[in-house]
């Protein structure tokens, strides 16, 4: 299957999967519907050619291939006759836009079904990882810090409750949209975090999956403008996703914060982002998509490493780990720690930090320590470090950055 084909089909899945669902209302067997209409495709377009509307012939064979699966459960419990009398609304092939609103936004609908309130928060937010941004279930577990299986299982238990529920597909009652907001939001955070640091393969970026991410992220913030959440997480995702251009080399190297070209971070979105969080800042409660997204302004803003605010950035840090027991959160403070109080004051957190099990074999927190390590002149330490941050990692462009920074640690 050739990439353009590949890459459309990635895009349309979702989509696909929304109509049916928002159609028939039975999640897994649309999934299973959906799955079948991409093999087809796979299979017959690189052949055939594209179809003039690849999206609607999707939805046609998928449609099929659901009301297949529905007839033999209906045929199993008798209810044949339900099932022959279904037939496709005149408006099924039109574009959620042409519909009138980004309120029928098929995908943002799928986002809060997935965040059904039936489910526990994390397998709201694995389900919608699965359904809405095409991560695999290997992906996904390491999102969580979980083992695969684990997350397997957790994904089949959602997807049945799913199944059950019965819930209609539309948008959640004003009175719900509260309760299920925060899981969305950290649903497009994990998918934007995937796009812009691949946790595996040989590219460092996904750039399909940080771009869905802002797309969605936007239908959301035109949905609740006064959220200053949304807001935050939005100003977050822009103001992080334009130094993309200088993050890697021609040859597709890691290059760090400290070391990039910022004259080739993109102006448009840190400006937009900035405006966002000025905005956002003043109303209502401040919370951690805020806090994060007001960090990564003062690094956009910064000429450089050394005239980065980093005392502000620490005192940001620590206010945003009382809103979250993240050990993430708590590493990226020890590095501000380490800049604005020097590298011993940071190292003794992070010799902190590594008793914590969920960072035991996350290759982050070795990087960071040898990166300090490196800076108190323990060149010796410093390159164990990287070598077993390089062993942790499924990223090859990291690993590559992380073997080279051990091997040209001084001696």
């Amino acid at each position: 299957m050739t990439e353009p084909v590949e890459d459309l089909l990635r895009e349309c899945a979702p989509q696909v999967l929304a109509a049916l669902v928002r159609r028939y209302g039975h999640f897994d067997l649309a999934e299973d519907a959906v799955q079948e209409a991409l093999l087809a495709a796979a299979t017959q377009w690189p052949d055939d050619g594209l179809p003039d509307n690849p999206k609607a012939w999707l939805i046609t064979v998928a449609a099929r291939k659901l009301t297949d699966l529905l007839r033999a459960e209906q045929a199993r419990r008798h209810r044949e006759d339900t099932v022959a009398r279904w037939a496709l609304p005149e408006d099924w092939l039109t574009p959620p836009a042409d519909r009138g609103t980004a309120n029928s936004d098929d995908t943002l609908v799928l986002l809060f079904l997935c965040c059904h309130p039936a489910l526990p928060p994390q397998s709201q937010v694995a389900l919608t990882l699965r359904a809405v941004g095409g991560l695999t279930t290997a992906e996904i577990a390491r999102a969580f810090l979980v083992s695969e299986s684990t997350m397997t299982r957790r994904i089949t238990r959602a997807k049945a409750t799913i199944k059950q529920s019965g819930l209609p597909f539309t948008l959640p009652a004003p009175a719900e949209r509260a309760d299920r907001l925060a899981a969305v939001l950290h649903v497009l955070y994990l998918i934007f975090t995937e796009g812009y640091a691949a946790t595996t393969g040989p590219t460092l970026y996904r750039v399909e999956l940080s771009t869905e991410s802002i797309r969605l992220a936007r239908i959301v913030f035109h949905l609740l403008p006064g959220d200053p959440e949304v807001a935050g997480l939005l100003a977050l995702m822009l103001l992080t996703d334009a130094r993309r251009p200088a993050r890697t080399a021609p040859d597709g190297s890691l290059i760090p914060l400290a070391d990039q070209d910022r004259t080739r971070w993109n102006a448009a979105p840190i400006s937009e982002g900035i405006a966002l969080i000025t905005a956002a800042l003043p109303h209502g409660p401040v919370g951690p998509y805020q806090l994060q997204a007001a960090i990564a302004a003062l690094h956009d803003e910064a000429p450089d490493t050394a005239h980065t605010d980093w005392p502000q950035i620490t005192l940001l840090y620590e206010r945003l780990m009382t809103l979250a027991d993240n050990p993430i959160i708590a590493l990226n403070h020890a590095v501000a720690v380490a800049m604005s109080q020097g590298p011993r004051k940071g190292l003794d957190l992070v010799d902190d930090l590594s008793t914590d099990d969920r960072l035991t074999n996350d290759h982050r927190l070795h990087a960071v320590r040898a990166h300090l390590l490196a800076l108190t002149g323990d060149h010796e330490a410093a390159r164990t470090a990287f070598r077993t941050a390089a062993t942790l990692t499924t990223s090859l462009p990291q690993q590559r950055y992380l073997r080279a920074r051990a091997d040209d640690t001084h001696r």
